[in-house]
């Protein structure tokens, strides 16, 4: 059976651990008027002026003030708040799909929210978990707690991907659902009509929420290793299609690229960010790859 503790290896929280997520989640706007200070965190609420004194940093000057006034003053900021992370996982059918990987799609989204879940509780992030097929099924409130961690996986490890979809109404939910900016890490096979999943992906954006969608296929979706007649089934309607596999293949990995292509291209134009996998990538070293390629972006 199946536990909790089977999609976060040591030997994968080692690796992932030397990751900083704070390094890693940063995005412009949380940038703007970073300072040091003894809180953590990105988000920084200007509260009012002080006058420079002797041993503050004239980093921290208010130049815009000096204009107008002449005189030296510092900005003053109240506390600063810690990122806030929800973890969105797709339990549709077809995210059950495995031709010969050892993992479903379901099982390597998983593993990618685990080790996503422990980097934030390890930095005291709050994170939290809603899981959808159709609508929104179930959520855990953000908590950055070590015990988070174990209620994100114990709750993630009892979860079967037997529903049908609607990507983009459940988005539209989890839109409307949250109040504070957030990082919202979406983990899905996007099986569904772009253009509906990036409208909802554009209401989280117009709430000014950064997101990433991991875009999670099966290898065989990916390269369509068939031959001769095969039979076909949609997981989710349980249509049947017979095909020449072999025939069909350049055309179905033209339309397959094509897709993710569509996506990639939307996601850029959104100010998302796209990971594009499949079940063939260890899944480890797939998420430190993206997440050491977004920090050297900012």
């Amino acid at each position: 059976m199946t536990t909790a503790e089977s999609y976060l290896k040591p030997e994968v929280i080692r690796q992932i651990s030397r990751l900083d997520l704070r390094a890693q989640f940063v995005v412009k706007g949380f940038l703007q008027g970073l300072h040091a200070s003894p809180y953590h965190g990105f988000s920084v609420e200007f509260s009012e002026h002080r006058r420079y004194e002797q041993g503050d940093d004239p980093k921290d000057i208010d130049w815009l003030v000096y204009a107008k006034t002449d005189r030296y003053y510092i900005k003053k900021f109240e506390a600063e708040t810690n990122i806030t992370g929800y973890l969105a996982m797709d339990l549709s059918r077809s995210m059950a799909y495995t031709y010969r990987q050892e993992m479903t799609k379901f099982d390597y989204a998983i593993s990618l929210a685990a080790a996503l879940c422990y980097l934030m509780v390890h930095q005291q992030d709050p994170v939290g978990l809603v899981t959808f097929d159709t609508k929104i099924r179930a959520s855990l409130p953000p908590k950055s707690k070590r015990k988070q961690l174990g209620d994100v996986l114990s709750l993630l490890a009892n979860l079967k991907p037997t529903g049908e979809t609607d990507i983009a109404h459940s988005l539209s939910q989890l839109a409307a659902m949250l109040k504070h900016r957030s990082v919202v890490m979406i983990f899905s096979d996007l099986l569904a009509d772009p253009d509906e999943v990036m409208r909802a992906i554009y209401q989280l954006r117009h709430r000014n929420h950064d997101v990433i969608l991991f875009h999670v296929l099966d290898e065989a979706e990916v390269t369509f290793p068939f031959d001769g007649m095969v039979e076909l089934e949609d997981p989710e309607t349980k249509e049947r299609m017979k095909v020449d596999a072999s025939n069909y293949r350049k055309d179905y990995q033209k339309e397959i690229a094509a897709f993710r292509d569509k996506y990639r291209q939307d996601c850029f134009q959104a100010g998302v960010d796209y990971v594009e996998l499949d079940t063939s990538m260890q899944f480890d070293k797939a998420l430190t790859e993206y997440l050491i390629s977004r920090q050297s972006r900012f």
